[in-house]
């Protein structure tokens, strides 16, 4: 319980692992692109007072094991990291925006399951394990790989 949401009349420990990937798995999150998305995932998050326990933005795919407030669902949190993160993408990188005609950035769906299932810890062991994973530019547990 170290990672307790406290709010006047609340406290909590909502955890949930996401997983959203591109549409048609095209590896454009990488350099750049993937540094981008991952500074984009933090904003949200500190917008809507989510701690970001671990995360990975690999070249196709995005995973995030997050700590979040209970008037927060999964879904909303969905809309708003998939939503703010393509938006901004594809004015900020015209190959991006290029590439998927101006359209979704990301595939329709995305993976969620709540910590309680599995350990934090497994789930974080399993993040940082993610092939090519490079090290975060502080310390954040939060990195960019470029598979």
């Amino acid at each position: 319980m170290e990672n307790l949401c406290r709010s006047s009349a609340s406290r909590c420990d909502i955890n949930y692992h996401f997983v959203w990937g591109t549409k048609s798995c095209r590896s454009i999150l990488t350099g750049t692109v993937g540094t981008r998305a991952r500074d984009l995932v933090r904003e949200i998050c500190r917008t809507y007072d989510i701690e970001i326990l671990q995360g990975a933005v690999s070249a196709d795919h995005v995973h995030v094991l997050l700590n979040c407030p209970p008037k927060l669902s999964p879904s909303k949190i969905m809309r708003y990291m998939k939503g703010k993160t393509s938006r901004k993408l594809m004015m900020e990188f015209k190959h991006v925006q290029r590439q998927y005609g101006g359209c979704h950035l990301w595939g329709r769906g995305y993976f969620v399951a709540s910590g309680g299932n599995v350990t934090d810890e497994t789930i974080m062991e399993y993040i940082r394990q993610q092939e090519g994973t490079e090290p975060s530019d502080d310390d954040d547990n939060f990195q960019v790989t470029n598979s």
